[in-house]
């Protein structure tokens, strides 16, 4: 991989690449940026599609084709996939991507309640229900989750966290990156950058994008 793009997302927490090659299958362009994760069985390529209704608990059952709240995907599980790569199969430029750096939320005087904070998710996973951090470093890094939908505080620490994540958020500036032509790819680091989609207008229904998760960078 170019050696700029992966000193980008370490930067800027993500990266986008227009138009990227959109005649490639996106497993193979996965593969040559990263190493791609299967994070369960016939899960490596994700067709992700506005949907008014769907199962009571996704996001789409949920908010059906309104706007998605920020979160961090898989924030429940207690490793997370560190990257995950969007590729537009179709799109369009009035249904941006919308992105918040994590870091202005943990960094500073923040870190040291995140790193305290215990969550958990809200329903059980394989049976138990793991208490989790977070923000909790993870070598030279941080790992930042974030769902206000599938994690629930399990302290007190964790609930003040919570709280202040939301309030940072209902008045945080969003970075929009429109996917709207067929190639277009979006790299965005998962345990930093908390990101939510558009609400879906009406003629944008067909709109398609591939979700790959990458366990590293090449």
């Amino acid at each position: 991989m170019d050696p700029s793009l992966a000193d980008q997302i370490e930067s800027c927490g993500y990266s986008f690449l227009p138009a990227h090659l959109p005649e490639t299958d996106s497993v193979a362009v996965a593969a040559a940026l990263g190493t791609p994760l299967v994070p369960w069985e016939g899960g490596l390529v994700q067709q992700l599609k506005p949907r008014a209704t769907a199962a009571p608990n996704t996001y789409s059952g949920i908010y059906g084709l309104d706007r998605f709240p920020y979160h961090t995907d898989l924030a429940h599980w207690r490793l997370p996939p560190r990257y995950l790569l969007l590729r537009c199969k179709k799109g369009y430029a009035e249904i941006p991507t919308l992105l918040i750096d994590g870091r202005a939320i943990f960094d500073g005087a923040r870190r040291n309640a995140m790193t305290r904070a215990i969550v958990k998710p809200r329903r059980p996973q394989n049976g138990s229900v793991p208490l989790l951090r977070l923000c909790e470093q993870a070598g030279d890094a941080h790992r930042f989750r974030w769902d206000e939908v599938f994690l629930v505080a399990a302290s007190r620490t964790g609930e003040a966290a919570i709280e202040a994540v939301k309030t940072y958020l209902s008045t945080a500036q969003p970075l929009p990156i429109a996917l709207a032509n067929a190639g277009d790819t979006l790299i965005i680091d998962n345990w930093r950058m908390l990101h939510a989609r558009s609400p879906i207008v009406t003629g944008t229904e067909d709109r398609a994008i591939e979700r790959i998760y990458l366990e590293r960078l090449h």
